[in-house]
């Protein structure tokens, strides 16, 4: 979930696009369960900023966790070819640990993104990096508030041109159930730089948004926006501007 360009842009998991609701996990027996989904996005946004150059995109994911807590997602997306060299994909793979403390769960683990053919164009072109990520959230009746810091060590594929560079996104969301398969969200986060994970520098995202689940159907819209400007090098549309993003997604 990045973004690379001539002007050294780099927009986690994710802007908050809605995602399929996960289906009742099935079980594999010996603490293991499975399950996963799929999704249409009128555009995927990370971070507030647009991977597929404010078009659609596919995405679709697959989780496996044991009983222990401990679990390994591989979630993917189509992207535009400014986000990574020529990549036209990006595999993002999860491995981590979830536990609830009565109300209160605490979510730790990395995440590797990678950009198949990033260096088809560049040989040697370095597009993958790591991101280790921690999360604390408070269930209060049908609401819960989660704070989140993800903190990407200094590494080669950050870089803006003065070597090495590492990245800090924290972030804040409240999300709350009104019965009858309706949720609402919101997010504001911020991106501490430079790296290649920003905008040239920090920035700010945020979202408003409402979703409706009926069986292993969800769909909803969103208002994304952020507080900086990122056009894109082919289309001259803005990919951090102001937009309305809508999702479709069925689990299984």
């Amino acid at each position: 979930m990045r973004t690379k360009s001539v002007l050294s842009l780099h927009a986690a998991l994710a802007a908050l696009t809605f995602a399929a609701a996960p289906a009742a996990a099935h079980d594999l027996g010996g603490g293991f369960t499975i399950n996963g989904g799929a999704t249409i996005v009128s555009d995927y946004r990370f971070r507030g900023i647009s991977q597929t150059d404010r078009r659609f995109a596919v995405q679709g994911t697959l989780s496996l966790s044991h009983s222990s807590g401990f679990y390994a997602t591989v979630w993917g997306s189509s992207i535009d070819n400014y986000v990574a060299g020529e990549s036209d994909q990006e595999i993002d793979l999860v491995a981590g640990w979830k536990h609830s403390y009565g109300n209160t769960t605490i979510d730790v683990g990395v995440l590797y993104y990678y950009y198949p053919n990033s260096a088809a164009i560049a040989p040697g072109y370095d597009s993958d990096f790591v991101e280790p990520y921690v999360s604390v959230s408070q269930a209060v009746g049908p609401v819960t508030l989660k704070a989140t810091a993800n903190y990407a060590p200094s590494q080669s594929a950050l870089s803006i041109g003065n070597g090495n560079e590492d990245n800090l996104y924290i972030a804040g969301d409240v999300s709350a159930s009104l019965g009858h398969g309706f949720a609402v969200s919101g997010h504001v986060g911020h991106s501490f730089g430079p790296s290649y994970l920003t905008i040239g520098r920090g920035y700010t995202d945020w979202n408003l948004g409402v979703s409706y689940t009926t069986g292993r159907l969800t769909v909803g819209v969103q208002y994304v926006d952020t507080d900086d400007s990122f056009i894109t090098p082919f289309t001259g549309r803005n990919a951090s501007g102001s937009g309305v993003v809508g999702s479709v997604g069925v689990s299984f």
